[in-house]
């Protein structure tokens, strides 16, 4: 069901070589890149009219507009099932904590008597969230892009989500519910990258946005990768992914049930399991049989995605070979199950997040811990961050000095200006002072 990678008896590779050597699946944004690239630009010259056609197209429903009225959006939270709501409602209460405390100050610096910088920092004046609407519908995606946006200020929020046939192509009314529970009024039944084009170019309905963010489909990946540049993005979501680095204490029922609980989203969705210990390796192969046989979506998920080149069992020499390699790997999601897991997890440096011992799955994270679950896939982790309140703020720098403090270096930027060939940089400070370099 899941195939096996066996690093040990030599010393590990360094860097590329060892990412070579790890699964990973096959997302190529590039290739998709061209066949967004005219979906966007019928959205850009023809409106609402293009999206309006795509809906028909991608999505298989017949739409007279594509903003959805506010009245459908009270009426989808006045319906839902009480227990979605109140998980919903902790989900939300819970993220507002975390992201509260994300909140950026500004703060002021003397470089000398007379000159300051100070950072400000000022949030996005418009977003765009995505909130997929595929395989599965996910009102917490919702809540993870949402609640950032809010808390870091973000005045105006549009979400757009795929229009259900089975819903009368409105998008699911779990996540019109959300968007009602969060005060989100603005929402299209919009997919893909008709959506993405949509909050960059704008519409007659749709104002355009500064900033597009949330997980998506390749489509989506490759229309954000189109528009970089013209607006700002979270990321290139690819599959999801998660890496469990245990050890011999850890317990197989859990790993398998946590390697399952990822493989359910996509046919490419990543279970890797890094461990010194062989014998876990063989039980928790053995225990995924029974588990994957007592749950859904088992043929059209889950088996393709364990049965996967993007998935395996590594197979490692010590916990520090193990370390190396999830480094090296970068997930999205990183469940650390060893003896001393807070240890161990404290020496990670790539990961989207990570999850410390056996009370801390992935699961939770997804939903209720408080922190965000739009996290770097594709091993974008040995760069990018995960969604948070920074995400939708700019720092900015003032600049503020006296005739003084401006006079004491005079000197220097002349002296710099004039040996990067850019005399006219000095020019600048010299009008000032009489065309004269002022004296130290």
């Amino acid at each position: 069901m899941i195939s096996r990678i066996d690093l040990r008896g030599d010393a590990l590779p360094e860097g590329g070589a060892l990412r070579d050597l790890l699964p990973r699946a096959e997302f190529d944004v590039e290739a998709a890149l061209e066949k967004v690239r005219p979906i966007c630009e019928d959205v850009h010259h023809r409106g609402t009219a293009a999206l309006i056609e795509y809906a028909q197209k991608f999505d298989g429903v017949e739409l007279s507009q594509v903003r959805v009225d506010t009245e459908a959006i009270k009426a989808a939270l006045e319906q839902l099932d009480p227990a979605v709501r109140a998980a919903l409602e902790e989900s939300i209460r819970r993220a507002r904590i975390v992201h509260r405390g994300q909140r950026r100050t500004e703060h002021t610096t003397q470089v000398v008597p007379g000159g300051t910088v100070t950072e400000k920092w000022v949030p996005v004046e418009r977003v765009g969230l995505y909130a997929p609407g595929g395989r599965s519908v996910y009102p917490s995606s919702v809540v993870m892009n949402v609640v950032p946006a809010q808390e870091a200020g973000v005045e105006s929020i549009a979400l757009a989500s795929p229009p259900q046939r089975e819903f009368g192509g409105l998008p699911h009314p779990t996540i019109l519910a959300a968007c009602a529970l969060l005060g989100v009024d603005e929402v299209y039944a919009v997919g893909g990258a008709q959506a993405v084009a949509m909050f960059a170019y704008g519409t007659e309905d749709c104002l355009p946005a500064n900033m597009v963010t949330g997980p998506g489909n390749i489509w989506v990946a490759a229309a954000k990768r189109y528009f970089t540049g013209k607006i700002g993005i979270d990321t290139e979501a690819g599959p999801t992914e998660i890496a469990v680095l245990a050890d011999s204490t850890a317990d197989p029922v859990h790993v398998a049930a946590d390697l399952i609980s990822q493989a359910e989203h996509d046919p490419l969705a990543a279970a890797v399991l890094v461990t010194d210990s062989a014998e876990l390796a063989d039980a928790v192969e053995k225990e995924l049989e029974p588990q994957v046989a007592a749950t859904k979506h088992v043929e059209d998920r889950i088996k393709p995605a364990l049965a996967g080149k993007q998935s395996a069992i590594v197979l490692v020499d010590s916990l520090e070979d193990g370390l190396k390699v999830v480094d090296a790997y970068g997930a999205e999601h990183l469940e650390i199950q060893t003896a001393d897991a807070a240890a161990w997890a404290a020496r990670v440096r790539n990961a989207g997040a990570i999850f410390v011992g056996p009370w801390a799955p992935v699961s939770l994270g997804d939903y209720c811990a408080g922190s965000n679950h739009v996290l770097p896939t594709g091993g974008c982790a040995c760069h990018s961050s995960g969604l948070s309140v920074q995400s939708f703020l700019r720092g900015i720098h003032i600049v503020d000095y006296t005739r003084d403090a401006l006079a004491e270096v005079t000197h220097h930027v002349v002296t710099l200006a004039e040996a990067e060939d850019l005399p006219a940089h000095g020019a600048a400070l010299k009008a000032r002072f009489g065309w004269k370099v002022p004296t130290q």
